[in-house]
This record gives structure tokens, C-alpha cells and sequence, in this order.
């Protein structure tokens, strides 16, 4: 069986940053995927399943809302390991090209200051499962240790 593209990435060289993982072809139309990557794999801790949750609401309605973004996303959400998020926007986009969305995005969520969108029983099936102040720290964390400088080792996957 073939393994899933994301599993031939080297995770052992793999650093926080900005990174296309894929891009499809659906009748005719190219999605990219995006590896929104927060934390080092297997080096740093994990991120918790609140603080990942509430970044998700959070990024979702963002990205939504967005006046540039909101008809081009299709998909916001959290990776199954817990270092980061995948991205689709439709389009054929670079890694550079998005960044000032992603840092927009994760400025929004780290000065976010209000009850998180769609965190209630009749909007969620996990609702109570939420942790905004860790939420807005991994956001600053990411924006000022990854985004506010990136750099091209940063935008491209390691060989």
C-alpha cells in the first residue's frame, strides 16, 4: 500500500513553519493544502486537545469571514498528532503567498478575548472541551517565534 504523502515528510528535520503539503485536482480546480506545523515534531510537547479545539473554532470562523478568504477555504482543522493544522484553500498558492493570512489569523486568535464562537451544547459535540488562554498563548507563541520572522527554510519542506 502507499504511504499517505504526509507520512514521506522527514519529521525528524521538520521545524514550525508554513508548508504546502499537497495540491489537488478536483474536476479541473487545484486545492492546496496547507501544514500550518506549531510545534516540533517528537522534540516538543504536544498541544493539548482544548487549546487545539478552540484554535479550530476560532481559525474556522476567522478564516469564513475572511473578505479575501472566506469562498477560497475549504477546510480548517487540527492534525491528528497534535503539532498543527491543515489548511485547504482552493487555488494553486505558494507557502509565502498565505502568510500574511496566517499571521493575520493567528493574531486574531491570540488577542481573542470573548466567548469562542460556536462553544455551546447546541452548537458543538465537545463544547466544555475548550481553553482559550492556552489558545491565545500558542497563537502568540507561533506568531513571534515563527511567523513574524519566517524564513524560507520555514516555507518549504525539508529533503
Amino acid at each position: 500500500m502507499e504511504k499517505v504523502t504526509s507520512f514521506t515528510i522527514n519529521h525528524l528535520k521538520l521545524k514550525p513553519g508554513i508548508y504546502v503539503s499537497r495540491i489537488d485536482h478536483v474536476n479541473g480546480n487545484p486545492l492546496t493544502t496547507f501544514d500550518l506545523r506549531m510545534t516540533t515534531p517528537n522534540k516538543e510537547p504536544v498541544m493539548n486537545t482544548a487549546e487545539v479545539h478552540t484554535i479550530e473554532h476560532l481559525g474556522a470562523t476567522f478564516l469564513r469571514n475572511h473578505p479575501t478568504y472566506k469562498d477560497q477555504t475549504i477546510y480548517f482543522g487540527p492534525m491528528g498528532c497534535r503539532t498543527g493544522f491543515y489548511l485547504i484553500l482552493a487555488g494553486e498558492l505558494t507557502s509565502k503567498e498565505i502568510v500574511p493570512l496566517i499571521c493575520e489569523m493567528f493574531r486574531f486568535i491570540a488577542d481573542f478575548n470573548d466567548e469562542v464562537p460556536g462553544a455551546a451544547a447546541r452548537d458543538c459535540g465537545n463544547y466544555l472541551d475548550m481553553n482559550l488562554p492556552m489558545a491565545n498563548y500558542l497563537a502568540k507563541k507561533y506568531l513571534t517565534e515563527v511567523l513574524d520572522h519566517i524564513t524560507d527554510d520555514r516555507l518549504v519542506y525539508p529533503e
